[in-house]
This record gives structure tokens, C-alpha cells and sequence, in this order.
């Protein structure tokens, strides 16, 4: 005669039992949680000003309201904000189509090499460009390219014809792409790595009995292997996608011109810090900030009706 189980299914604890059981994890995550809110959620606060005739010498609370002024030079279509927005959004999609996958196909390109010093070695040369600051970025950069540079010298010294590269108009929004593709690409490179990692070995070689060559192998094996990793990175990456760079374009704008170089991130501290116009610069910021939250959740809801997990689970 069969006797039922007498084992109980297993009772949710309560939330304070659980902070209890937990509670050194806690501890170790409060710094950082603490960090986060005091310099990222607190300052939030701060865009109140995007709705206030903000002035300095008053303080928050003793600047008039303004309504909805400040965001007169977006619904209206004040020039200079039609300008940054366009050059921002020509660098987001130069960056999205050659800077976004320029990563992935170093990655695969590193994971293909057989020799796993020479892949050590030349990891260890691709990460270090990542860890310079933009001032020596642009300055190497100039060094280089620049109306006194290298190339230019180089070319005087032959009697050929210089080249104006840094300080022409045309070729700034390239120029820009290009050095991001330097600092960052070798940098970026690590999630893939460790995703290639994670790869089971046994795909390929069941690919390989089948026929299979190494493109087809790279088609059906190797980039569903990575297709997770690239939506989470590219759905965060919408969320930056207005945020194209403002420390390498401030360092640069005078060489070009605001014509050309002037982003939402150059606006906001142009007419802001520069021109005290702080009602506006929070009112272009906060717009911005609305528009790549938009973009995630977006983003992230197309992944979840598609099958994937997305930046979180539904």
C-alpha cells in the first residue's frame, strides 16, 4: 500500500526573516547602494529647476516658477537646439552602426587565434587606450594628425601636399567615431570574451562532422551564442544614445566651431555653466534623460515579444 509523503511543501519566508537571513549580503551592498543614491537618484531632484526661473544667488526655493518656459527652445524649434540635436543624432547613428559592432568582430577575431599567449599579449595592447583620458586621447590625436603632426611633417618632408584633419568641418563627425573605435573597442571586447567562453565546444564539433565550414559554423554556432549579450548591450546602449561624448567634443569644439560640434551635451553646458541660462540646460537634460528611459523600455519590450530576456526578466 503506498503512503503518502509526509513532506511539506516548502513555506516563502517573510521579508524580515529573509533580511535576517541575508543580511551580510545587505551590509556589503550598502556602500554601494548608498553611493548610487547620493550621487545618482538625489541629484534628480535637481531638475526642478527646468521648471523654475532659476537663479543662483535665490537658491531652488526662492526662484519664481516659470511653467513650462524653459521648454520653449525644443516645442518651438530654437536653432541652436535644432542644430545639437541633428549633430547628436548623426553621431548616434555613426556610433551605432561602426562603433556598436566594431567590439564583436574584434572579439571573434581574438577567440579565432590559436595561440593563447599571442591572444594574451595582444588583449593586454587593446585594453590599454581604454584607461587614457580623453585629454590624452585628443592630444596623441593631434600629435598625429594635426596641422603640425606627424603625418603632415612627414609629408612636408617629402614635398607632397598636407592634409587638414583635425580642424576640418567635414571630417569632425568621422574623426570623433574614429578615435571611440580606438579608446574603447579593445576594452568592450571582455563581455564577448567571456560570452565566446561560455560557447560549448561540442556545437562546433558536431557543426564540423556535419559539413559545416567555419563561416557557417560562425553563422549558427557562434553569434546565437552571443545573440543575448549583443540585445542587453544594445538596449543599454539606446539608453546613451543621446550621450555621444562631451568631454572629447568640448576638448575639439574650438578647432571646428559650434556649427558642427554642438551636441545636447555641449548645449546644456554651453547655455547653462557658460551662459546661465540653467532653466533651459535642465529643461534640454531632462528631456533627454525622459528620452532614453523611452528608448530602454522600448527596447526591452520588443526583446521580451521577440523571446529574449532583455536588461530584465518580465
Amino acid at each position: 500500500m503506498l503512503q503518502r509523503s509526509s513532506k511539506r511543501p516548502e513555506q516563502r519566508l517573510s521579508l524580515g526573516r529573509r533580511l535576517v537571513r541575508d543580511r551580510v549580503l545587505l551590509l556589503f551592498a550598502l556602500p554601494g547602494t548608498a553611493l548610487i543614491v547620493a550621487f545618482h537618484y538625489v541629484p534628480l531632484l535637481g531638475n526642478i529647476i527646468a521648471f523654475k526661473d532659476y537663479q543662483p544667488f535665490l537658491g531652488i526655493g526662492g526662484s519664481d516658477w516659470s511653467g513650462w518656459d524653459n521648454f520653449s527652445v525644443i516645442f518651438n524649434g530654437d536653432p541652436a537646439f535644432l542644430r545639437a540635436l541633428k549633430n547628436t543624432l548623426i553621431l548616434t547613428s555613426l556610433q551605432s552602426i561602426f562603433v556598436f559592432p566594431a567590439p564583436i568582430l574584434l572579439a571573434l577575431l581574438l577567440n579565432s587565434l590559436f595561440s593563447e599567449r599571442i591572444k594574451r599579449i595582444a588583449q593586454s595592447i587593446l585594453y590599454l587606450p581604454h584607461f587614457m583620458s580623453w585629454v590624452i586621447v585628443v592630444a596623441l590625436f593631434q600629435q598625429m594628425l594635426g596641422g603640425s603632426g606627424l603625418l603632415n611633417n612627414y609629408l612636408r618632408s617629402h614635398d607632397l601636399s598636407t592634409v587638414n584633419i583635425i580642424g576640418n568641418s567635414e571630417l569632425f563627425h568621422v574623426l570623433l567615431t574614429s578615435q571611440i573605435i580606438w579608446k574603447d573597442t579593445g576594452w568592450a571586447t571582455i563581455l564577448f570574451l567571456a560570452a565566446l567562453s561560455q560557447i560549448d565546444s561540442q556545437l562546433y564539433e558536431a557543426a564540423s562532422v556535419d559539413g559545416a565550414t567555419r563561416m557557417r559554423q560562425l553563422w549558427h554556432v557562434t553569434l546565437p551564442g552571443l545573440r543575448g549579450i549583443i540585445i542587453l548591450l544594445f538596449i543599454l546602449r539606446l539608453g546613451d544614445s543621446l550621450t555621444v561624448g562631451f568631454e572629447q567634443i568640448i576638448l575639439q569644439q574650438q578647432a571646428v566651431g559650434r556649427d558642427i560640434s554642438e551636441v545636447l551635451d555641449t548645449y546644456v553646458y554651453n547655455n547653462g555653466v557658460l551662459g546661465g541660462a540653467w532653466g533651459v540646460a535642465a529643461a534640454v537634460g531632462l528631456v533627454k534623460g525622459i528620452v532614453g528611459v523611452v528608448l530602454v523600455l522600448t527596447a526591452n519590450k520588443v526583446a521580451h515579444i521577440f523571446g529574449e530576456q532583455g536588461v530584465y526578466q518580465r
